[in-house]
């Protein structure tokens, strides 16, 4: 059964258009967490109240619609401290939580791998550490429901020791879980393959678009957060030259610190990337913002000197008011088109020319081999067969220090 919320939203210094797409937002992260936003109640504040986060007046409201309404959970737009979220439970009887416990708690219905779950589990107790100064009777309210998956109540009650020891093994075991993805990441970058990574606000299509373009299986819906974990598999480009391509997790607006520091060595796998398809929800009314948020994203993880294609999806949907940014290559398409992923494979080919180094190479028919491996490991633009001398005239670009250069080289001689 879907549990009834109310939503508190405080409204600072912020555009009336922003501040109600800010609060859609929270609208729809409940309804990912399977809640029903049963009523909204909105203030307008020159500064967040630093007892109970909205002022007195504003509070007797809240406590006479919960009396009236019935609600299983108040969700409040902004972080609340530890003090303001006593406070709150002190007058109100339903759960209380904010923005970021109900994103760590999608995140822990939605982590499937073991490091998925571990990186939740380190931001949520990271996250409830400084909130369990006693056994407040926000903690004796915990027995399921948003905001309470993941460690769970046994975990959250016990003492601080015990929470920091638990913090302390869950990083010790993901640096094991590191050590190993650094390792693959090292054979990938030995082999010298071509990687592309699909960043974008949440809900932007990636996994859609994943999934077409690599025939993947990534767990697709029109949920905020639907993917979680990063997948990697094989995209064949035009020229049939196969490179390797990842889905990431959707950022958002205020993504929570805690989630930046345990998601980063995910991240890290973006890091590697030779090209960002940035995916854009082209249809959305608040794209622009959008666009800005995973920018500046980019910049606190230090992705901003990657590579970048800009990819406007659901064109079908688009409005007149659309417009695409100025500073960055893009393409509009929809991730249910051929003809649009055709482009696309083209556009990321054309990318790929670019980072790569041209070769040209005589090579006899007798060798094999090698010119399978050219046809493999590298994008061939021309290949001519000399009966006369028996020898393939190949031409083609070639990723910068790939081991086959050497073979190339040998031929030459």
């Amino acid at each position: 059964m879907r549990e009834r919320v109310i939503l508190v939203g405080v409204q600072l210094n912020q555009d009336d258009a922003h501040f109600d797409q800010s609060m859609e937002e929270l609208k729809a992260l409940t309804e990912t967490a399977s809640g029903e936003v049963v009523s909204v109640l909105t203030q307008n504040r020159d500064r967040i109240h630093g007892g109970t986060f909205i002022g007195k007046g504003k509070l007797e409201e809240l406590r006479l619609l919960e009396e009236e309404l019935e609600p299983d959970v108040i969700i409040f737009n902004r972080e609340l401290s530890p003090s303001q979220n006593r406070n709150l439970s002190k007058v109100l009887s339903a759960r209380v939580i904010d923005r970021t416990q109900l994103i760590l708690d999608i995140f822990a219905g939605r982590a499937r791998s073991r490091e998925g779950k571990m990186q939740v589990q380190l931001a949520q107790l990271e996250y409830m550490l400084p909130r369990l100064g006693g056994q407040g009777i926000e903690l004796s309210r915990l027995g399921g429901g948003i905001g309470t998956r993941g460690p769970g109540e046994t975990k959250l009650e016990t003492d601080r020791r015990h929470i920091r020891n638990e913090i302390a093994e869950v990083k010790r075991q993901l640096k094991q879980v590191v050590k190993h993805r650094a390792q693959y990441r090292e054979r990938r970058r030995k082999n010298r393959v071509f990687q592309i990574a699909l960043v974008g606000y949440t809900n932007a299509g990636k996994s859609t678009l994943f999934n077409r373009l690599s025939s993947a299986d990534s767990f697709e819906e029109d949920q905020l957060f639907a993917t979680l974990d990063p997948m990697t598999r094989k995209l064949t480009l035009p020229s049939l030259h196969s490179i390797l391509m990842t889905d990431t997790v959707g950022f958002i607006q205020d993504l929570p610190t805690a989630l930046i520091a345990s998601f980063r060595s995910t991240l890290e796998e973006v890091n590697e990337a030779d090209l960002l398809l940035h995916i854009v929800d082209s249809s959305h009314p608040n794209y622009v913002q959008h666009e800005k948020t995973v920018q500046r994203l980019f910049s606190e993880l230090k992705m901003d000197q990657i590579p970048q294609l800009t990819v406007y999806n659901k064109k079908d949907l688009v409005t007149e008011d659309f417009v695409p940014s100025p500073n960055q290559e893009s393409i509009l398409l929809s991730a249910l088109n051929e003809e649009d992923l055709f482009s696309l494979r083209k556009k990321i080919e054309q990318h790929m020319i670019e980072q790569m180094v041209p070769y040209g190479v005589v090579v006899s028919s007798l060798e094999g081999d090698l010119i399978a491996k050219l046809k493999r490991d590298t994008i061939v633009t021309a290949l001519e067969f000399d009966a006369n001398k028996d020898v393939y005239q190949i031409e083609g670009h070639v990723i910068d220090k790939h081991p086959i250069l050497g073979q190339i080289k040998l031929v030459r001689q």
